[in-house]
């Protein structure tokens, strides 16, 4: 019987072998439940390669739970004033997924990191109830079914 046979489980882990100064190291990761979301980031304000580490670590963060959901995501943001000051941080988000459509939202405030905060968490939000709204309906389709039966 051979390794594979014993433990048919472990086919779906991502064995990694590397090596360093104290000597080689085995990773095993879960690799079927882990899927590569794209995070794209727009904006033409200075600061934007701050802005764009900061984007990506909290839209990856927030998204942790449903990114098998959101193979893609984008992140706008605009100064609508200006150098006027104000409340006047804009942040757009966009996810898009592969069975509920596009999901956007905006939100804005007066510092860039509460615009994306309050954006993100308004899109998971609505993405979720969207996700919820379709298994409910499976649910109530498959209840139906087998009350006629």
């Amino acid at each position: 019987m051979s390794f594979v046979q014993a433990f048919p489980m472990l086919m779906s882990f991502k064995v990694c072998f590397s090596g360093t100064s104290d000597g080689p190291r085995f990773d095993l990761s879960l690799n079927r439940w882990r899927s590569v979301m794209q995070v794209l980031f727009k904006s033409r304000h200075p600061q934007a390669t701050d802005l764009r580490d900061l984007t990506e670590r909290r839209v990856r963060f927030v998204l942790r739970r449903v990114g098998w959901l959101v193979p893609r995501a984008e992140v706008q943001m605009s100064d609508v004033n200006g150098p006027r000051g104000g409340i006047d941080k804009r942040c757009q988000v966009e996810l898009r997924t592969d069975g509920a459509g596009s999901v956007v939202v905006a939100s804005v405030a007066s510092d860039w990191r509460t615009a994306l905060d309050n954006a993100l968490a308004r899109a998971v939000r609505f993405l979720m109830r969207l996700w919820r709204r379709g298994s409910d309906s499976r649910r109530m389709r498959q209840r139906l079914i087998s009350h006629e039966r």
